[in-house]
């Protein structure tokens, strides 16, 4: 199986499947004198596990990372950084009925077509599980860009129709607006549309459902000149980064498809100057243009589809055509959204680190 890898120069593979020993990721590219610590890299993990809350999945891991290579003293040396999560509390028993079957809108269809076999248990490499590999390579991520003052931060802005209305080409403090939404279960800075969010994922837990959502994520104080036309776009790499994420089936980002329905005159960012510094008086860009960064704020939302799992029976077949009835079991989220912002997170700062250092290869 190839894929497994993303990056040029500031590279992340990861490894691992949902009920096997442990999951975990190599980093190759992360320069050296970068001070990390495991519980830097745990303070994202503990946002991204499983058991947090009980609108989350009950599945009891704690995530616990290990660095197994590329530290010295408290800093990164500029060798392959290798990181190691255990698993803890697989349940392998509670997947035995879909050993022969395949689950609508899962990889199981897809996976023992292509490769002759797969590990049915908890859905093997194609299980979320494996996320926790990508949170934990991204908090060292979130380490090299903060060396240029790149910060990134993401929310829940939508699960089901339930909406929170936030501009965000409004220049909120991120510290703040992080700080509220990790102030409720559900990760959303509006505490009113927070509590309707919580309700609604009760209801559909409730009656054996799933629901969908949409994360949103601003990256602040990124440089003018990040993205590689014409291939490499900023905007292109982040969409492909955030559309490896399980469960994710759409991306936009600045006005996005909204800016379909707009003239130009109403969509086009005017350019100002103060100093020897030129901004743009609005953002519909969304922080992008040309493939490449502005330095204005970066935005987009990435949209997440319902769990496929779900109480109710649904009708598949299994491998020989046969027709079968199949009902979830194991555990589950109800909806993912509140899970998926470290994932979110991550992803945009493993993008963004290694756009970083493939800069700084631009011009002499």
């Amino acid at each position: 199986m190839a894929g497994n890898t993303i990056g040029n120069i500031f590279s992340v593979t990861t490894f691992g499947e949902s009920h096997g020993e442990g999951i975990g990721a190599v980093i190759d590219g992360c320069p050296a004198g970068v001070e990390i610590s495991a519980e830097e890299i745990q303070k994202d993990l503990d946002r991204r596990k499983p058991g947090q809350s009980h609108i989350t999945t009950q599945r009891k891991e704690s995530d616990a990372v290990k660095i197994l290579s590329g530290l010295f003293e408290g800093k990164t040396v500029g060798t392959p950084i290798a990181l190691f999560i255990p698993n803890e509390d697989a349940k392998s028993k509670d997947y035995d009925h879909i050993a022969d079957a395949f689950r609508p809108s899962h990889a199981d269809y897809t996976y023992q077509v292509k490769y002759g076999i797969r590990d049915h248990r908890g859905g093997g490499r194609s299980s979320a599980r494996t996320t926790a590999s990508v949170v934990a390579a991204g908090a060292i991520a979130k380490k090299v860009i903060a060396h240029s003052q790149i910060q990134v931060g993401a929310f829940v802005s939508k699960v089901g129709d339930c909406s929170c209305e936030l501009n965000l080409q409004s220049q909120i403090s991120l510290e703040e607006l992080i700080k509220i939404s990790e102030s409720n279960i559900v990760r959303c800075p509006d505490e009113i549309v927070a509590n309707k969010m919580i309700a609604v994922i009760e209801q559909v837990k409730k009656d054996g459902d799933t629901i969908g959502g949409v994360v949103s994520c601003i990256i602040k104080n990124c440089p003018v000149g990040l993205g590689q036309p014409l291939f490499d776009k900023l905007q292109a790499d982040l969409a492909k980064a955030m559309f490896s994420i399980n469960a994710v089936h759409g991306f936009e980002y600045g006005s996005g498809f909204d800016g379909a329905a707009k003239r130009g005159s109403q969509n086009n960012d005017e350019f100002y100057a103060e100093g020897d510094s030129i901004y743009t008086k609005t953002n519909f860009s969304g922080g992008i243009q040309g493939g490449i960064s502005n330095g204005m704020d970066i935005y987009f939302r990435v949209a997440f589809k319902p769990v496929a799992t779900i109480v109710a029976a649904q009708d598949s077949v299994n491998t020989k055509g046969e027709a079968v009835e199949i009902k979830g079991k194991g555990r589950h989220d109800p909806c993912v959204v509140p899970r998926a912002v470290p994932i979110v997170e991550a992803m945009a700062a493993i993008t963004l680190a290694d756009h970083l250092l493939r800069n700084r290869t631009s011009k002499i």
